[in-house]
C-alpha cells in the first residue's frame, strides 16, 4: 500500500484473473468490472488515496509503474488528469491508434464499456474520476439538455480547466466524513457538467444561473449545515430539502452566498475550530473529534491549509 485509502469497497479485484488481449466489448453491462477493480488489476498496485460511494462513483489518486496492457471494459466512465513528467504514450482500440503526449493539463477519457491497449513507458502520477453513466444522465436531465449524453474517447486531450478541477480533488479529502462526501458529490456534478459541455458527442450549453435561493430556503439549508447533530448534510439531502435538483441547488446556493455548499461548510467548521481553540482549554485531539475529523493529524492538516498555521501555533498566537 502506497498511501491512505479514504473509503474503499471490498477489494474483490485481487481474485480476478488476468485480462486477455483486447477484445470487442460484447459483454453485458453487468459483466463489466467496476472502474476501481479494473484499475487495480491493470495497474498492479493499490491507490495512493481513494474515496468511493456505494455506486462506485468516486475519486482515486494513483502512482504506478509503466503500463503495457489492455484495459478491459468498465461499468463507469473514467476521466484522468495527469500530474507527472511529460512523456509520449500510445492507445490502441481495435485498428485505431492514438498517440499523445502526457503533460499537465492533459485529459484522458475512457467511456463506459470502452476497451483499449495502453503503452506508457514511464511511471505515472494520475488522478481519476469514476463516473457512473446514471450521474452523467441525471446532470444532463437536471440541466434541461436535449440529446444523448455520450462521452467522447479522449487521449491526452488538452483541457487545463477540467484537469485542474480533478487534480484539486487529490488534496482536498480532509479526513472529515461530511465535508469529504459533500465535496466529492459537488465536484462530481461539476465535472459532469464540464464533460457534457466540452467532451460529449452533442456538446451542451448551460444557461447562466438566474437568482439564488429564497430567504426561507437559504435559512433552512444553512441551519442544516450548521447543525451539530448527525443531520444529513449530503448534497442529496440539502437539495431535497430545498425542493431542487442537486444541479440547481448548488448553483443557487452559490448565487446566494458566494460560496459552494462545501466551501461554506468548511468555513463554518474553521470558525468553530477557532472559537474552541480560543475560548476553551480542550486538547487538539478533543477538538478534532468534536468537529468530526477522523484524527488530530487530519484536523491539523485541514486547519493549516486554510490558515497557514497549525492549531497549536494559532492558539498560542491569539491567546
Amino acid at each position: 500500500m502506497t498511501g491512505n485509502t479514504a473509503l474503499m469497497r471490498n477489494p474483490s479485484h485481487k481474485s480476478l484473473p488476468p485480462a486477455p488481449g483486447a477484445q470487442p466489448d460484447d459483454s453485458s453491462t453487468s459483466e463489466r468490472r467496476a472502474a476501481d477493480a479494473e484499475m487495480a488489476r491493470v495497474l498492479r498496485t493499490e491507490p495512493f488515496r481513494m474515496a468511493l460511494d456505494s455506486s462506485g462513483a468516486g475519486i482515486a489518486h494513483w502512482k504506478h509503474d509503466p503500463l503495457h496492457d489492455v484495459v478491459e471494459p468498465m461499468s463507469h466512465h473514467v476521466i484522468m488528469a495527469y500530474n507527472g513528467v511529460m512523456q509520449r504514450m500510445e492507445r490502441r482500440s481495435g485498428k485505431s491508434v492514438a498517440i499523445g503526449t502526457f503533460r499537465p493539463g492533459a485529459l484522458i477519457i475512457i467511456p463506459e464499456g470502452s476497451s483499449s491497449r495502453w503503452d506508457i513507458p514511464k511511471p505515472v502520477d494520475v488522478v481519476q474520476l469514476y463516473l457512473p453513466d446514471a450521474i452523467l444522465k441525471r446532470v444532463a436531465d437536471e440541466a434541461g439538455t436535449a440529446g444523448p449524453a455520450d462521452l467522447l474517447e479522449r487521449t491526452a486531450h488538452p483541457d487545463p480547466i477540467t484537469s485542474r478541477l480533478l487534480l484539486s480533488a487529490a488534496d482536498t479529502l480532509e479526513g472529515h466524513g461530511a465535508l469529504d462526501t459533500l465535496f466529492r458529490h459537488q465536484l462530481t456534478d461539476l465535472l459532469a457538467t464540464r464533460l457534457l459541455a466540452a467532451h460529449a458527442g452533442s456538446p451542451t450549453t448551460f444557461q447562466p444561473t438566474m437568482g439564488g435561493l429564497s430567504p426561507k430556503v437559504l435559512l433552512r439549508a444553512i441551519e442544516r449545515l450548521r447543525s451539530d447533530s448527525d443531520a444529513d448534510v449530503s448534497l442529496d439531502a440539502l437539495a431535497s430539502d430545498a425542493g431542487l435538483s442537486r444541479f440547481h441547488f448548488c448553483r443557487s446556493f452559490k448565487e446566494s452566498t458566494g460560496l459552494s455548499p462545501h466551501a461554506w461548510l468548511r468555513q463554518h467548521r474553521l470558525e468553530q475550530a477557532m472559537n474552541m481553540l480560543r475560548e476553551s482549554d480542550d486538547s487538539i485531539v478533543s477538538i478534532a473529534a468534536a468537529l468530526g475529523y477522523s484524527s488530530q493529524t487530519a484536523f491539523a492538516a485541514a486547519f493549516k491549509k486554510l490558515t497557514d498555521e497549525t492549531p497549536s501555533d494559532w492558539r498560542r498566537r491569539v491567546r
